[in-house]
């Protein structure tokens, strides 16, 4: 048991963390699968979206301190100079970057607390929703700790310096509403209308031309750090390759002959 529920349906990947007594935090185990899943909906052409939520009244609490296996975690376990910097690279980063690097768009529906690590894989989602319960803390100050899991990287794209220096520093709850204000949530939603959004988002996205997206996600994540000569060349060679694919040949006969198109995902 990792503590991931999952299921294909529609051509969605459908992801639950469900360690609902820990308000889903992570343990290596789940880490490390959620990893997998992503990477396999990466590869799988059957999977043109994912979704990503949780049970219970966490999202995802970060890491799983208490179980004594992250090198965080403050045990007594003798230390070499290294270990940490190497359990975050092949850890917590190495999950962040499944999520930005993933080919299909992924959806968080954020369903209560997402702290620390879980935060930041809400946030690296392409989408995210949020139910009104739902809180987002930067835990790490409370915790005498740097944060890692690719927070000081993506916060300030999203909310700008300032905020995210704040948010960071103090490491105050931050509800949805305010989270959508600062722009790092894109709908909140009754807590009861949440999954059926969704599921709703998941599926439109999962019948757009998939291609398409992942190109537009990897345009859209790399423009933040590139200068224009090379975001309008990546700009190009990204339309020239969607052009080989049937999904554009579908889009542009569609247009042509007035009808509403039909994407394979191809």
């Amino acid at each position: 048991m990792t503590g991931v529920e999952h299921e294909v349906r529609d051509h969605v990947s459908y992801l639950t963390l469900n360690r609902p007594e820990t308000l889903n935090a992570l343990t290596p185990a789940l880490r490390d699968r959620l990893v997998d899943l992503l990477a396999e909906a990466s590869a799988d052409p059957s999977v043109r979206a994912v979704l990503l939520t949780g049970t219970g009244r966490g999202f995802c609490a970060g890491a799983d301190l208490r179980s004594g296996t992250d090198s965080r975690s403050g045990t007594d376990s003798p230390r070499i100079p290294g270990d940490v910097a190497r359990t975050l690279r092949t850890g917590a980063q190495r999950l962040i970057a499944a999520v930005l690097d993933c080919e299909k768009p992924v959806i968080a529906a954020v369903n209560g607390t997402a702290a620390g690590l879980g935060a930041h894989l809400a946030l690296a989602c392409d989408l995210v929703l949020a139910a009104e319960p739902a809180r987002f803390i930067e835990v790490f100050v409370r915790r005498g700790l740097v944060p890692d899991a690719g927070g000081a990287y993506l916060l300030p794209r999203l909310t700008g310096l300032q905020r995210a220096k704040e948010l960071m520093f103090f490491g105050d709850a931050l509800s949805a509403p305010e989270a959508e204000r600062l722009g790092l949530v894109n709908r909140v939603l009754p807590e009861g209308e949440l999954a059926k959004t969704a599921r709703d988002w998941a599926t439109r996205l999962a019948t757009g031309p998939t291609r398409a997206l992942a190109l537009t996600k990897h345009l859209l994540n790399s423009s933040l750090d590139s200068d224009r000569p090379a975001a309008f060349a990546a700009e190009a060679w990204a339309q020239e390759i969607n052009l080989t694919t049937q999904d554009a040949g579908e889009g542009l006969r569609a247009f042509a002959e007035r009808r509403g198109p039909e994407f394979l995902g191809r």
